[in-house]
C-alpha cells in the first residue's frame, strides 16, 4: 500500500536525494509537507530583518497569493524536474535574480534554507501518520545542502545536526517582535485560510492557526496566548488526516504543484515572470 516509501529506504541519501525529495512530497507525504512549508514561512516572519524585506516590496500585503504561488512555482519546479534540468536550472537562476535585487543576509538566507528542512521533518514526526526515516531526513538535507550551493549561500553547515544547531541558535538570538513580523503574517494566515474557508469566517480560523505556532514564534509575532482546547482541537483534527491517509495509502499518482490551478496563472505561467513585481511594490522596493 506503500510502495513509494519502501522505495525510498533502498536509495542513497548521497547521491539519491533529489528522487528522495520528490517521492516524499509528491507520493508520501505530499499534503503535510505542503503544509509544513507554509508553516516554515510564519518562522521566517519572526525575524525583523526577513520581515522587513518582505514588507518594503508590497507584494505580501498588496498580492499575497501571486507570492505565495510564485515562491511554490519555483520550488516545485526545482523538486518536480530536477537542479541540472532546464526548467529547474531555470527556476533556480530566476529564484536568484529575485533574491539579488535586496540586501539579505548571508546568514538570513541560511535561516530560511535551514527551515525547509527542519520545518518539514518537525511537521511529520507531530502530525503525519509516520515519523520520517533516517534516510528519508538525510535525503532531505542533502537536497537543500545542493540548492544552497546553488543560491551561492557561503558557510554553509555539512552536517544534518550542524545545520539543526545552526536553525535553533538563529532563533534564539533573531526571534523578536516588530510591527513587519505582524503584517506579514496576517496577510499570510488570511490566505491559507482561504484555502478552506470562506472570508466570512476567518475569525473563527485564525485561532485555529494561531495553535500550530509554538510560543516563541507567537511572541515575535505578538499573538495572544491560545486556549488548551483549541490546541487539543488542532491536533485530533490532524490526528484524524494522519489516519485517513494511513488507510487510504501513497497515491499512485503523482501530486505535482506545477500542474496545480493557480489564480495567479489563470492562462498558465513562464518561469521567467515568476516573482514579477508590480509597478507600485517595485517603486516602493527602490
Amino acid at each position: 500500500m506503500n510502495p513509494f516509501s519502501t522505495q525510498i529506504q533502498s536509495l542513497n541519501p548521497d547521491t539519491d536525494h533529489e528522487k528522495i525529495s520528490f517521492l516524499l512530497s509528491c507520493h508520501v507525504f505530499p499534503w503535510d509537507l505542503e503544509r509544513s512549508l507554509e508553516f516554515a514561512l510564519f518562522r521566517t516572519f519572526a525575524v525583523p530583518s526577513i520581515s522587513g524585506v518582505l514588507a518594503e516590496t508590497g507584494e505580501f500585503v498588496q498580492r499575497p497569493r501571486k507570492r505565495y504561488d510564485d515562491t511554490e512555482l519555483i520550488l516545485f519546479e526545482i523538486l518536480e524536474h530536477g537542479m541540472n534540468s532546464l526548467r529547474g536550472k531555470r527556476a533556480i537562476r530566476r529564484m536568484n535574480s529575485m533574491h539579488g535585487r535586496f540586501d539579505i543576509s548571508n546568514e538570513d538566507f541560511l535561516y530560511v534554507l535551514s527551515t525547509f528542512i527542519f520545518e518539514p521533518i518537525r511537521w511529520v514526526e507531530k502530525y503525519a501518520y509516520r515519523p520520517m526515516t533516517e534516510v528519508e531526513k538525510e535525503g532531505i538535507f542533502k537536497n537543500y545542502l545542493e540548492l544552497g550551493k546553488r543560491m551561492n549561500l557561503k558557510n554553509i553547515p555539512q552536517t544534518f545536526e550542524e545545520f539543526e544547531d545552526y536553525n535553533v541558535k538563529y532563533e534564539a538570538e533573531h526571534f523578536r517582535f516588530a510591527a513587519s513580523n505582524r503584517v506579514i503574517a496576517d496577510k499570510t494566515i488570511d490566505l491559507v485560510l482561504g484555502f478552506y474557508i470562506p472570508k466570512w469566517l476567518f475569525w473563527l480560523g485564525r485561532p485555529f492557526v494561531f495553535a500550530l505556532l509554538d510560543a516563541p514564534l507567537r511572541e515575535a509575532l505578538s499573538i495572544r496566548k491560545v486556549s488548551n482546547l483549541r490546541i487539543w482541537i488542532v491536533k485530533k483534527g490532524l490526528a484524524l488526516h494522519a489516519l485517513f491517509h494511513q488507510i487510504t495509502g501513497e497515491p499512485d499518482q503523482p501530486v505535482l504543484g506545477t500542474k496545480r490551478k493557480r489564480p495567479s496563472y489563470p492562462e498558465g505561467y513562464q518561469i521567467e515572470e515568476l516573482g514579477t513585481f508590480s509597478s507600485k511594490a517595485s517603486d516602493q522596493s527602490q
